[in-house]
């Protein structure tokens, strides 16, 4: 039995259908899905350590679970534009998506060519991927300068049309932790989402209306505010 077929057995007997049932009630697809809680996934990415060529063979077993622990013990600076094309066809979740962005492609050396790439995509989760991607760089990329973050605004802007809702939330999510990376992009941010509103105001978009005032009141709040200020 290779590697990849024994890592593929054990999580197959950690398989859960009552938590398969929850997940779907939190809107992740039932398909290949079986139901093994993140922490156990991180605890077995740790036994595993990093294996790029693993994590290649068991993404594309067609579990679920299999797809987010590739995320985890691949290796970034290895990770190919191509590999990066062909693993995110095959993201069918939210949460698939958001622990892969988070965990690898937010490291690779593409990432900021990939959102740019991606969120021109028609692909509901390709579309997805893009935006979560901008949200995980806006937390995890400490050397970022800010003008790599303000030029997402754009792209947020222009797909504001999107009323899917696993695109809605990520664009809302995107320009949320933008907003929060410091006061000058908070202030961006702010401005985007206020011009956001108007546009969804004139449309009639309830997407946009969304977006804009559940970003707003973050990026307003007084807990934000004060950190900032700091």
């Amino acid at each position: 039995m290779s590697e990849s077929e024994e890592i593929i057995k054990i999580l197959k007997s950690k398989a859960n259908s009552k938590n398969v049932e929850g997940m779907a009630r939190f809107g992740i697809n039932k398909k290949g899905t079986l139901g093994i809680p993140i922490p156990e996934l991180r605890k077995l990415a740790k036994e595993i350590g990093k294996n790029h060529k693993l994590a290649n063979e068991i993404f594309n077993s067609g579990i679920h679970e299999a797809r987010i622990l590739a995320g985890y013990i691949a290796e970034p600076a290895l990770m190919t534009e191509k590999e990066m094309d062909d693993w995110v066809m095959e993201i069918d979740s939210w949460d698939d998506c958001d622990q892969i962005c988070s965990s690898l492609f937010d490291k690779t050396n593409f990432a900021y060519k990939k959102i740019n790439e991606w969120s021109r995509r028609k692909e509901e989760f390709v579309k997805r991927t893009a935006f979560s991607l901008m949200a995980c760089l806006a937390v995890h990329d400490k050397k970022a300068q800010d003008r790599q973050f303000s030029q997402f605004f754009d792209i947020m802007k222009r797909e504001i049309g999107d009323e899917r809702n696993f695109v809605k939330k990520a664009v809302n999510w995107a320009l949320r932790q933008t907003g929060k990376r410091n006061l000058k992009l908070n202030k961006e941010a702010i401005r985007l989402a206020e011009e956001i509103a108007k546009m969804g105001e004139k449309s009639g978009s309830s997407g946009a209306k969304w977006i804009a005032s559940n970003a707003l009141s973050e990026l307003r709040s007084e807990s934000v505010q004060k950190r900032l200020k700091k």
